[in-house]
């Protein structure tokens, strides 16, 4: 609607001060014609009069003016907290409420911002400048921040078209402002609380928890239960805490006070604790009852025995690869005397230092994490109770790898000794010399130790162009094992295959070191033997048959390896314990995966196989901020709403607050009403001047004005 005001408005022609010196000279000059009592002083004093009021020009002055609405912002909390007990339906029936009365007035305009959910992707932090809604997510773990999101709605809206701000929320705001001059507006702020007053929780606080911890050694977790309102006396609540979903120890804790116990890391990777406390009677939320610990293990130091049997070119290869990584420890002997010498010069006076036989295979065998055979045949130098610890040792849940040479085919070799009791491969007393490029097989595609590995890709049965040829393969039967990597006619290379709890692998080549040296652009040698000795010792990342999960953001990706493509779905269940199946994407190397959004913390379990292999994923922080304290409260936002003459009212008290339309400078809330100052903004369409004092009648009324003056003068 359109609207027209006039007015009268001065344009002067001259300065002001001039003006001013002008008429201050014409009231001296009629006042000494009153004073000398002379003839036409009226008609004197008009004339100058007009001529005073000429030079200020006045114009009237039509405005067609078009208001403008104002414009109301209601925040509402969608924070995990607002899921606690009937906080929803409070929130809804208030924004309800709000859309049907604000609905009434045609010169408010509404915008609604939703802040703490999880919003979809595009969802900007302000709503369109015709009004409407809009969403902003926000992590738990920053808690629910409704005052920053307000600051951005607001950077869109004129502060001369402001009407108020009513937030709908339980009040547990973590960015509210210390005062009233800290706000960026200018307005009535109301705020209708959801929830319900005097409510009585209990929750768990993790005080200290390690990020890391040394597998076999004990961490220490101090945790806290606290009762909200604290009470005079000391109850004590029952804690249960299960490491990666298996059985759950107890123990009765002090409520309200800081309690140490020890966990030990029983392996590699991360190992998820979670924590739970018994609910109290009356309690407002089991939320934050429970917490999630993840401590990635860690081996403090990875020992490697190498025992190379002669010297040769390939020695310093895997002498410089051990060395180079900072995670191992390496103990490293090589058997100078050749097995043709025999001149019965005792084995102790050949050696520079005697090789510890009994304290390395006997006493410190189980402190090693892996065994290297380097080109290793019997000379005497290990009895056979030796080799049988060794054996024993792996089943126990040791590594071995066997890297064999020439005499690996020969009757001194170590597959002759009890050690090849354990060994996959089964020398046929054949070495081929001639080059040949290595060839990664089907399954070694989808091993994690050769898969992704640069021009492991290739066709199976191709060998990878861009690595370098070999010249030895010592010919092997693979009895059983699983084999990454074959030669010329489909003889096997590279064997793995697991011995009771140990793992044993067979590399039937000792010219890797070509691919060191660069020979025919080389290969990728380091890396190779750097996953196969990490698979030797269990490191998580390496399995090959694996089931891993993660949360990013609201995602939860899950991923399987495995040997052969494997179709069924895993099992997702949230931790609220319902659950929901999800198919994963095969992938060319072995993996598959699949994602899923996620909208609640907590401890996430993915199962597959009908639950045989499950993993755990947590969602959300150790302490989330929102769940600190989920009590409904008005002492946070108080202060703020009386320091702007707003309401604050319970909605579960019933009958919600009227909206009246309130001009600037009254009182902006009542008994059973919440007020919306009204700005009465508007923007001007068009202006029309005329003036009041156009020239020619100027000129008019003073010259008629002199001339009269002039006459009456002379009379």
């Amino acid at each position: 609607m359109t609207g027209g005001i006039t007015s009268i408005v001065l344009a002067p022609l001259i300065p002001w001060p001039v003006i001013a010196a002008i008429g201050a000279m014409a009231l001296i000059i009629v006042g000494l014609a009153l004073f000398k009592r002379a003839r036409g002083v009226v008609w004197r004093a008009l004339a100058l009069g007009i001529l005073v009021l000429a030079l200020l020009n006045p114009s009237l002055k039509q405005e067609e003016r078009e208001p403008l609405s104002d414009i109301a912002v209601i925040v509402v909390d969608d924070s995990p907290s607002q899921t606690v007990g009937p906080r929803r339906e409070h929130a809804k029936a208030a924004l309800d409420h709000l859309r049907k009365t604000l609905a009434r007035f045609d010169d408010i305009e509404v915008r609604v911002v939703r802040v703490g959910g999880r919003a979809e992707a595009g969802a900007g932090a302000s709503a369109s400048a015709s009004g409407g809604e809009s969403a902003e997510a926000r992590a738990p773990e920053e808690g629910t921040r409704l005052f920053s999101a307000l600051g951005r709605v607001l950077a869109d809206v004129p502060p001369q078209r402001l009407a108020g701000v009513i937030m709908i929320t339980d009040g547990q705001v973590h960015d509210a402002p210390e005062s009233a001059d800290k706000l960026s507006f200018d307005g009535p702020l109301h705020v209708l609380l959801s929830g319900t007053r005097n409510a009585r929780d209990r929750r768990l606080v993790i005080e200290q928890a390690p990020g890391y911890g040394i597998v076999g050694n004990r961490i220490q977790m101090v945790v806290r239960i606290e009762d909200m309102p604290a009470t005079a006396a000391r109850p004590t609540a029952r804690l249960f805490v299960s490491r990666d979903g298996g059985p759950k120890q107890s123990m009765d804790l002090p409520v309200g006070r800081k309690h140490t116990f020890e966990i030990e890391i029983e392996h590699g990777g991360p190992n998820i604790f979670e924590l739970e406390i018994a609910p109290v009677e009356g309690e407002l939320t089991l939320a934050n009852n429970r917490a999630a610990v993840v401590v990635n293990g860690v081996r403090d130091r990875l020992r490697v025995l190498l025992v190379s049997g002669v010297p040769h070119a390939g020695e310093r290869v895997w002498r410089n690869l051990l060395k180079a990584d900072p995670s191992m420890d390496l103990v490293h002997f090589t058997i100078l005397r050749p097995p043709e010498k025999q001149d019965g010069t005792p084995v102790r006076e050949l050696s520079l230092i005697a090789f510890p036989t009994r304290e390395l295979f006997e006493e410190k065998l189980d402190d090693f994490d892996l065994i290297i055979f380097d080109r290793y045949h019997r000379r005497g130098v290990l009895p056979s109770v030796y080799i049988e610890n060794i054996v024993n040792y792996v089943r126990r849940g040791g590594a071995v790898l066997e890297s064999g040479g020439p005499a690996f085919a020969t009757a001194l070799g170590l597959f002759r000794t009890p050690l090849g009791e354990i060994l996959p491969g089964a020398p046929t007393g054949k070495v081929i010399e001639k080059g040949y490029r290595v060839k990664v097989t089907k399954l070694g595609r989808r091993h994690p130790v050769v898969s992704n590995l640069a021009g492991s890709q290739a066709a199976p049965g191709e060998g990878a162009k861009q690595w370098g040829r070999w010249f030895r393969l010592i010919e092997a039967d693979a009895r059983r094992g699983m084999v990454l990597m074959e030669g010329p006619g489909n003889r096997p290379v590279l064997i793995l295959d697991r011995a009771g709890e140990g793992r044993i692998a067979q590399l039937l080549t000792d010219h890797i070191w070509l691919w060191a040296r660069g020979y025919e652009g080389g290969g990728p040698q380091a890396e190779l033997l750097r996953r196969l000795a990490h698979w030797l010792m269990k490191e998580p990342e390496l399995e090959e048959n694996d089931l891993r999960a993660s949360v990013r953001e609201n995602r939860l990706t899950i991923t399987r390896r495995s040997l052969e493509p494997d179709g069924t779905p895993v099992t997702v269940r949230s931790p609220s314990g319902e659950e929901q199946t999800v198919r994963l994407t095969e992938q060319a190397d072995g993996r598959a995966i699949g994602t899923v959004a996620i909208n609640a913390l907590g401890l996430y379990r993915i199962s597959d196989r009908g639950g045989k292999r499950a993993v755990y994923a947590i969602a959300g922080t150790l302490n989330p901020l929102e769940f600190a304290d989920v009590r409904a409260s008005a002492s946070r936002l108080a202060p703020l709403v009386r320091a702007r003459g707003g309401k604050l009212a319970w909605i579960a008290d019933g009958a919600l607050p009227e909206v009246r339309r309130v001009r600037p400078g009254r009182d902006f809330s009542g008994r059973g009403w919440i007020g919306l100052k009204a700005n009465r903004d508007y923007i001007v369409k068009g202006v029309r001047e005329i003036s009041l004092l156009p020239a020619i009648l100027v000129l008019l009324l003073g010259l008629g004005g002199l001339m009269i003056a002039w006459r009456r003068e002379g009379e």
